[in-house]
């Protein structure tokens, strides 16, 4: 017999795609700023990203619930707790593209499921700098998910409080899809004996959706992104709901090398806002509807370009951004005799533009940057129309001037490298953040108190300077430092009066209401340390972080009543703790604690929140390649975590004891 010849077999075409990048890596200099980073180990277990930054102390939204409890206008992110606010005095982007509401400032953190990232990193207290207007007390970067090769990762689970999600997010040849399903929990933020008839649980539905297509186009690299999200809301209260939804846009084109190269990207967001209020009677027993905002169309759009050369030991980044929002909300209110007798229509444009030059220089031991910013904002098209509903007769037209001004922002710092795996660093800074159209234009009502708005706002501006110490040896990394930071001109609701009693424009305030006013209120100045730390030993990860804030109000003019003060949802002390065993291969168990100090819920101090304390727990086994099974307890000890004071002295509590099993992905 002969053998067969050897004859090669066919050859089979595989196509062959380079995803190039369109993301500029970090500034040489950047290292000079107080940093944090959280990988997909960090975000482990957090559905969210705002439950994932709980990790960093200093860093929350307005108040101490989470995104699962909180309403869409109390999302906004602040770091260092240096008086927090619904709008945020924090930047948040997600490859560049800012997640900030352009009504209000807030953030849906629905609308970003973990699953999707790759990266959260946290820079505090380095002023505009590249970013530009908003990043005030600093910038908080997501970064999506993305691969050459088929990644995967994904959440099914279930819990006790009526808890559901289900998640998804997939990437490969340069194609990323993600969506996400959550409902609850379900809980009643008040409890206990005071707890009334008006009291009900509070829920959640929440749906996103995103995809994001990045090619090579030549002699540059292009990725283009849409995402869509909404998210229904009891809010806690008989009456009280909330719906929030949007949709956004954005293409970004790159051509790097080595780091050095340009980058331009456009991008739009439009989002929509429902959101009822009502009145409590005495005792808690029945509710009032006070406000419907019906709707509140907005439309934030902004381009952004950077264009980067290294040479040696220096580099240079110049660039240019601009942001325009628009929007307006409708709501009804004065309810009497069973109906809504008024309407309004209240909203505005307003836009920022800027200009920035960042140099950095690396030498022998030495790190130093420096940068240098202008911009030019501002806000017009004011509108505050209101009408008898019945008769449509007008009963206030107002229509505030225009105003404008130009904003000039520095920071500059070094970095001196002690020794092998020691570092000293120091930095200064400035920034501002322009009022939102929600600050400016619209009023709100929380139970029986009232915020009005103030077309007369002025930006928020910042200062500060940092020095640190850093250490990197083997398994143990730290950090440690000391900040000075000044707000001036905070945006602060300030108590103007207490019902009963009639106000001008906001009319009737009930008994045990308060009546308050969005006002530039003189400075905020804080200083504080802050302290991390993380230690591998063997199968056992350690971590540990701090920040002590002594932050206090000067008034001045405008509100003399605040001098001496601690600002509204300031907490001295926060401290985070964390510990990650793997017995073995299979298996991880993991425990979180949280510590945060008493704070005061409203501007004159007197609703007082008690210190807190909240455990987590999860457990998981791996039982197949990527893929685990896990139950985890959130607020393991069932703490009464107080988040709110009502007027009548009701206090609102934070979830309770959640228990959640399920089975994720990580391929």
């Amino acid at each position: 017999m002969f053998a067969p010849p050897d004859v090669p077999p066919p050859s089979i075409e595989v196509e062959v795609i380079i995803v190039r990048p369109v993301d500029m890596a970090p500034r040489p200099g950047d290292i000079v700023y107080s940093r944090l980073q959280l990988t997909e180990e960090d975000m482990r277990g957090a559905p969210r990203p705002d439950i994932a930054l709980r990790q960093a102390p200093g860093v929350s939204l307005f108040r101490r619930n989470g995104s699962e409890a909180a309403n869409p206008t109390t999302q906004g992110l602040s770091l260092r707790a240096i008086a927090p606010s619904g709008a945020g005095r924090a930047l948040v982007t997600l490859d560049g593209v800012p997640l900030n509401d352009p009504f209000g400032g807030w953030v849906i953190w629905s609308a970003v499921p973990t699953e999707r990232l790759e990266t959260i990193d946290i820079v505090r207290g380095a002023g505009a700098g590249a970013w530009g207007a908003g990043a005030l007390t600093g910038v908080v970067t997501l970064s999506e998910m993305r691969s050459d090769s088929l990644r995967l990762r994904g959440d099914l689970s279930v819990g006790d409080h009526g808890l559901a999600r289900t998640a998804l997010a997939v990437s490969e040849a340069g194609l990323t899809l993600s969506g996400s399903a959550t409902r609850g929990p379900q809980f009643t933020p008040v409890r206990g004996a005071v707890r009334g008839e008006a009291d009900q649980p509070l829920g959640l539905e929440a749906y996103s959706g995103s995809a994001r297509l990045q090619r090579d186009l030549g002699p540059a690299a292009g990725a283009f992104a849409l995402a869509a999200w909404r998210e229904d809301r009891e809010s806690g209260l008989a009456g009280a709901t909330s719906r929030a939804e949007g949709a956004s846009a954005s293409l970004t084109l790159a051509a790097l090398e080595a780091g050095d190269g340009w980058r331009l990207q456009a991008w739009v967001r439009a989002s929509n806002l429902e959101n009822s209020s009502v009145s409590v009677s005495a005792g808690r027993a029945t509710t009032t509807p006070t406000s419907d905002q019906y709707a509140t169309p907005a439309l934030g759009w902004g381009v952004n370009a950077a264009w980067r050369v290294g040479e040696g030991p220096w580099s240079l980044e110049v660039g240019a951004d601009a942001r325009l929002a628009e929007g307006r909300a409708h709501e009804r209110f004065r309810y009497q005799n069973g109906a809504f007798t008024r309407g309004r229509e209240s909203g505005g444009r307003t836009s920022v533009a800027g200009l920035y030059a960042e140099g950095a220089w690396s030498g022998g031991r030495f790190t130093h940057s420096g940068g240098v910013r202008v911009d030019a904002w501002s806000q017009d098209g004011a509108v505050r129309r209101e009408r008898d509903l019945a008769t449509g007769a007008s009963t206030l037209d107002s229509r505030a001037p225009g105003t404008s001004g130009l904003q000039g922002s520095l920071r500059f710092g070094s970095r001196y490298s002690l020794s092998d795996g020691l570092f000293l660093r120091a930095a200064a800074y400035t920034g501002f953040r322009p009022p939102t159209l929600n600050e400016l234009h619209r009023p709100f009502r929380v139970g029986n108190d009232v915020t009005e708005a103030n077309p007369a706002l002025r930006p928020e501006t910042f200062s500060g300077a940092d020095l640190g110490l850093e250490g990197d040896a083997g398994p143990l990394a730290w950090k440690a430092g000391v900040f000075f930071n000044r707000l001036s001109d905070p945006v602060t609701n300030v108590t103007l009066g207490t019902g009963p009693g009639v106000f001008p424009v906001a009319g009737f305030i009930p008994a045990g209401g308060t009546l308050r006013q969005r006002r530039n209120a003189g400075r905020i100045d804080a200083w504080g340390l802050e302290a991390e730390g993380r230690m591998r030993l063997g199968a056992v990860d350690l971590r540990a972080a701090a920040a002590w804030t002594d932050a206090e109000v000067n008034g001045a003019a405008a509100a003399p009543q605040l001098t001496g003060l601690r600002p509204a949802q300031t907490a001295r002390l926060t401290t985070t703790a964390g510990i990650v065993w793997r017995p073995v291969d299979a298996a991880v168990l993991e425990v979180d604690a949280r510590h945060e100090g008493e704070r005061f819920d409203d501007d004159l101090n007197t609703r007082r929140l008690k210190a807190a304390v909240t455990l987590d727990a999860r457990a998981a086994w791996t039982f197949a390649p990527g893929t685990e099974v896990y139950i985890a307890l959130d607020n393991l000890a069932d703490a009464r975590i107080p988040a709110a004071v009502a007027g009548d002295g009701a206090v609102s509590l934070a979830a309770p004891r959640t228990v959640r099993m399920g089975l994720t992905l990580r391929r």
